[in-house]
């Protein structure tokens, strides 16, 4: 009986303990989140509160989080400059003036960042790989702030991304994701989004890392033709190297008859390229697989080809 109560007593102490850490922990989330609500990521009293939440919890995923957030945050700094063209890593100017010969000159949002506090920023992503190694939440934050940080050049980006794109065939198991089972078709789009960011940049060095990430994930993914098509894509626009282009777009397009990004892309070549036959080779696609709107504009087309 003595034995038996002592048990008891033991199970609830344990019990006890942790539900009074598991409060603990709460209590800290529902400072930051309070915090942050009312000042930002960065604001007053966040960095003391995520200290304790650290000294309570070094490894909770929410703290490192919230703790990558504060140094990334306060090591930007925004600033307003002039910078050459329309666009700018894909963003549109603020504002645009007249300079004193009447030209325009656009104005663009540009974050500077502190080299120390953005340092720290990627030790805690660092420490969260390390303790977190199947989240892909934290992996995708030192990508994204690798991007962020390098903006022309995303030389360390680009290998960051290499680098998981191969851990993640060498995996046997399943990645998370927000607290979910991540597949590989969710990789697979992640990974394109980042194609996509590349591009999106505008830059020599962004087309090119586009390329090389499309190019390994092709080969990884032979099934998936976005990436395929993401290479044609390359050719066309960095490059204008039509006939490289349409191979890939031609590529897609045998596995996938039907495949509008890179029937509408090939015409697309054809068009610049001024390329009659190869143009009306893609009308006839669109006819046949287009939507009704896509059918209607390529058979006015072809009837105008044929005047």
């Amino acid at each position: 009986m003595n034995m038996k109560k002592m048990i008891l007593s033991l199970l609830m102490l344990v019990l006890s303990s942790t539900l009074f850490a598991q409060i603990t922990f709460d209590q800290h989330r529902y400072k930051y989140d309070l915090l942050v609500k009312r000042f930002g990521l960065a604001g007053t009293g966040v960095e003391t509160v995520l200290k304790n939440w650290e000294k309570a919890d070094s490894t909770n995923a929410d703290m490192l989080q919230g703790k990558f957030a504060y140094y990334f945050t306060k090591a930007q700094t925004g600033t307003v400059e002039p910078r050459p063209g329309k666009k700018y890593l894909g963003m549109d100017p603020v504002i645009t003036l007249k300079d004193s010969l009447g030209n325009d000159v656009n104005y663009f949002e540009i974050n500077v960042f502190d080299d120390e506090l953005y340092a720290e920023a990627l030790k805690v992503a660092d420490k969260a790989i390390s303790f977190w190694p199947d989240k892909l939440d934290f992996k995708f934050m030192k990508a994204n702030a690798y991007i962020a940080y390098e903006k022309e050049s995303p030389d360390m980006a680009l290998a960051c991304l290499m680098e998981l794109a191969d851990e993640n065939q060498k995996r046997k198991s399943s990645w998370e994701y927000d607290g979910q089972k991540a597949d590989q078709q969710f990789f697979q789009e992640a990974m394109q989004e980042y194609c996509f960011s590349f591009y999106t940049l505008g830059t020599q060095s962004g087309y090119e890392a586009f390329r090389q990430l499309s190019e390994k994930l092709s080969v990884m993914f032979p099934d998936n033709t976005e990436f395929v098509n993401n290479i044609g894509s390359y050719y066309l626009i960095a490059k204008e190297d039509y006939k490289t282009a349409y191979k890939y777009y031609n590529k897609v397009l045998k596995a996938h008859p039907d495949d509008m990004t890179a029937i509408r892309n090939g015409l697309l070549a054809a068009r610049r390229q001024k390329n009659l036959k190869q143009e009306k080779k893609y009308l006839e696609m669109m006819v046949k697989y287009g939507s009704e709107r896509d059918r209607l504009q390529a058979e006015g087309r072809l009837k105008a080809m044929k005047k």
